[in-house]
């Protein structure tokens, strides 16, 4: 975090654009690295539990997605193990994801949230920091990394931010690590009641963008008769 600190405070980054641009490039390879080399398979292969902390959080900043990853830490580390890692390694990552953003777009992206919607997801992000966090990892269907970014270009607080996301993901971390680790018994109660939890966020993830989709149609101005012509 200090490096980071230090690295946005250097005269060749202090242009708001310029830090910007080294965050995309951070992203970039992250997300261009997953060519060379395949998280799951390495968490899968066993590793020291440290060690797969570390690789979790990593492999959610190069953007694999949450489940998989999920998914081996219940196939690997087991339940009891499973879900408290996989809980510290998604808030070591959205932490590590948050950030990057604050310190190098932050300054930049900031000014262009004038909309309404954005201004207004940024004012709940600041004023109600750990509410609005803890909202956004509870509602199914928002990304992982859409939520980590838009909290750090906000005013949200870092301690309220990880704290909330802490307790956030808990439930789908939970649903998935059990599915993971019971795979092979499809027709244990536990592997069952996590496919169902599953289940239900899935439809609640389509529920909450059909919901969304409404919503903005209903705001979008209707255009009057003057504007046709």
């Amino acid at each position: 975090m200090t490096a980071l600190a230090r690295m946005a405070r250097s005269p060749r980054l202090r242009s708001p654009w310029l830090r910007l641009g080294a965050l995309l490039a951070v992203l970039a390879a992250g997300a261009g690295s997953l060519l060379l080399w395949s998280p799951t398979e390495l968490l899968e292969r066993g590793i020291p539990t440290p060690l797969f902390l570390v690789v979790y959080a990593l492999a959610t900043v190069a953007f694999v997605p949450k489940p998989a990853l999920n998914a081996a830490a219940g196939l690997f580390l087991g339940v009891a193990l499973g879900i408290p890692v996989a809980l510290a390694a998604t808030t070591l990552g959205a932490l590590l994801a948050f950030t990057l953003g604050r310190t190098l777009g932050r300054d930049a992206v900031r000014p262009l949230l004038r909309g309404r919607v954005l201004t207004t997801l940024d004012r709940h992000l600041t004023e109600r920091g750990f509410r609005s966090v803890l909202l956004l990892r509870l509602i199914p269907g928002v990304p992982f990394q859409a939520a980590n970014y838009g909290a750090a270009f906000s005013g949200v607080r870092t301690l309220p931010f990880t704290a909330a996301t802490a307790l956030g993901s808990l439930p789908a971390t939970a649903a998935y690590v059990i599915a993971g680790a019971t795979a092979s018994e499809p027709g244990s109660p536990a592997f069952l009641i996590s496919a169902a939890v599953i289940a239900l966020l899935c439809v609640g993830s389509l529920y909450s963008l059909w919901h969304t989709s409404r919503r903005a149609r209903a705001a979008a101005p209707v255009p009057s008769r003057a504007d046709a012509a």
